[in-house]
């Protein structure tokens, strides 16, 4: 296992995309976004939401390439569902760039149905996702998502603290594997004083609008030079 050791073995890969790169996004409704689950070619059926939004911006962007995008997002799913999935929806499809966002749902899932997973159990079921990613495909470049939530609609005060926590959690497990981390909950709050409040960018505090997702891409794309 690479564990806390991660970054001393692998260290920050460049976002270059080369012929063929095959882009991957996981994670829970977010990512998913209405995706067509029936669709299991590269470009097809990527949902509504900021995953379909980067790989439309890119596939312009760089034609020649032959760039191959796939997103495996579940709607409701924590760590521990994507740690069970894993072989089949991230390491059979050898990705070259694996993005993940994952977090809301092991804490929504503790307030609402009391099966959220807790932040130190998160942040050990996700270093064990990136060590076996890391075992199967050394290769791959790992883009990690910091989980956002806005306080409208769903979001209740004791959220506040448990989501700092696990924001803290991925950045430093983005340090320790040498991933691209992107923030989101800084551009979240910024955007609300902005303009709209908050219901304009998360429509019940988890889950984007069209200008929420517009603006993960664009932090996303940011984030990653690409």
């Amino acid at each position: 296992m690479i564990g806390n050791g991660a970054a001393a073995c692998f260290p920050f890969f460049s976002m270059e995309l080369k012929e063929n790169s095959a882009v991957l996004f996981q994670g829970d409704s977010i990512t998913d976004c209405g995706r067509d689950r029936n669709q299991e070619a590269p470009n097809a059926g990527l949902g509504g939401g900021y995953a379909a939004r980067v790989a439309g911006d890119l596939l312009d962007a760089r034609p020649a390439l032959g760039l191959r995008f796939y997103n495996r997002g579940i709607s409701g799913h924590r760590v521990v569902d994507l740690y069970a999935r894993w072989r089949v929806d991230a390491v059979n499809l050898r990705p070259d760039v694996i993005s993940i966002l994952i977090g809301v749902n092991d804490t929504w899932h503790r307030f609402n149905r009391d099966n959220g997973v807790e932040v130190p159990r998160y942040a050990q079921v996700y270093r064990m996702l990136l060590d076996y990613t890391r075992e199967c495909l050394p290769e791959a470049r790992l883009v990690l998502m910091e989980p956002f939530v806005l306080p409208v609609g769903a979001v209740e005060p004791p959220w506040e603290d448990e989501m700092r926590q696990r924001r803290d959690a991925v950045r430093r497990i983005a340090e320790d594997y040498g991933a691209v981390f992107v923030p989101l909950q800084k551009p979240f709050e910024d955007a609300a004083r902005r303009g709209g409040g908050p219901a304009h960018w998360l429509s019940d505090g988890v889950h984007p609008t069209p200008a929420g997702h517009a603006l993960i891409a664009r932090e996303w794309l940011r984030a990653t030079g690409l």
